[in-house]
């Protein structure tokens, strides 16, 4: 027999679902109507020259396929959340009042921390795509903002919920105290470097989609109800962007989308670690491993090039490379696909190990 707590899951997770496909058109009538897309693809490797064969691989997608699509996300999930919160206030039914997953103690900070991201990538968004080439908000600007709000949400980890361990399987706790701080900040901007993974059609709907709901059961076999069927309404719209987003998307995530998600992330591996009796913060590397491999390939590419002289990848982040030597973009997508289910199941199992 279905549980109800099972049901408080699912029916935020398939509202989230709905209430994107269809609000969809609408943002893609004002997407293409204002022509939200860069005028210009003028991009730069990641050493600061020119990436010619990143223009001439993905060159004509940049200028013609609207971004923002992000939106699509994080204001299904606000409207759902707040739209059952609202309803279970002006009709206190024992339904709605239990499907209301909107808690102090579980879901503020995540939602907080997803329309605020969200709403920061809004604004580079808009900067990035005026003419003649002109960029969005400054990276580093950029990266202050995550670790302005990383630092604070990782001071609350350990000032008011007492956080201050990282959970080992079969160990004892790994004691950080108050460096659990720059751990949380350290992860979230690793995390958000991560959200260049929205490089090709599919892709990062299929990644986050997928490692949102490894979470959603993580937590809700800690007995997170609240912090699961917040999980699962962000997998849910995640799935809504992903039938728009699939070859041939009809806008992409951009920042307005995976800044909001890759910082919510974090609080959500840290949420499912010490606060859930469990070990989110470890799973995290296995759960999110494709966003992990997309900074390492960074990193490696950026390294070689600098002390070698040379190249390791023809394109970096990774996806780019197999699409530089001849895969189909599709095939990369369902390949990741593919990966980030495997990745999910081994590491929801390394989570809930006692």
């Amino acid at each position: 027999m279905i549980t109800s707590s099972i049901v408080d899951v699912f029916i935020p997770a398939a509202a989230a679902f709905v209430y994107g496909i269809v609000s969809a058109p609408l943002l893609t009538h004002y997407l293409f109507k204002y022509r939200v897309w860069k005028k210009v693809v003028a991009k730069t490797a990641l050493d600061g020259t020119p990436a010619v064969e990143f223009e001439q691989l993905r060159g004509e997608a940049e200028t013609s396929t609207p971004r923002m699509g992000g939106v699509l996300i994080w204001a299904s999930v606000a409207v759902v959340t707040l739209g059952i919160w609202g309803l279970a206030r002006a009709m206190p039914t024992p339904f709605l009042t239990q499907l209301d997953f909107l808690s102090r103690s579980q879901t503020w900070i995540p939602l907080f921390t997803l329309v605020a991201g969200g709403v920061m990538g809004f604004v580079n968004d808009l900067f990035d795509i005026r003419p003649a080439g002109e960029r969005g908000v400054p990276l580093r600007w950029r990266l202050l903002f995550v670790t302005i709000v990383s630092l604070g949400i990782g001071t609350w980890f350990f000032v008011k919920l007492g956080v201050a361990t990282v959970a080992l399987p079969g160990l004892d706790a790994l004691t950080l105290g108050v460096w659990i701080v720059p751990l949380f900040v350290i992860t979230s901007l690793w995390l958000y470097a991560g959200g260049v993974i929205d490089g090709i059609d599919g892709l990062s709907g299929g990644v986050f989609g997928g490692i949102y709901m490894a979470y959603a059961g993580i937590a809700y076999f800690q007995n997170q109800i609240d912090l699961a069927a917040f999980c699962a309404t962000v997998a849910g719209a995640i799935l809504a962007f992903l039938w728009f987003n699939i070859p041939p998307a009809r806008f992409w995530m951009t920042e307005t989308g995976t800044m909001g998600l890759t910082m919510t992330l974090a609080v959500v591996a840290f949420m499912t670690d010490t606060p859930g009796g469990g070990h989110g913060i470890i799973a995290l590397p296995v759960i999110a491993f494709p966003l992990v491999i997309t900074v390492a390939s960074n990193i490696i590419q950026v390294t070689s090039k600098r002390l070698r002289g040379k190249k390791v990848f023809r394109i970096a982040p990774l996806h780019h490379h197999f699409e530089a030597i001849g895969w189909p973009s599709y095939k990369v997508t369902m390949r990741y696909w593919i990966i980030s289910v495997m990745c999910a199941i081994i590491g929801m199992t390394l989570a809930l190990l006692k």
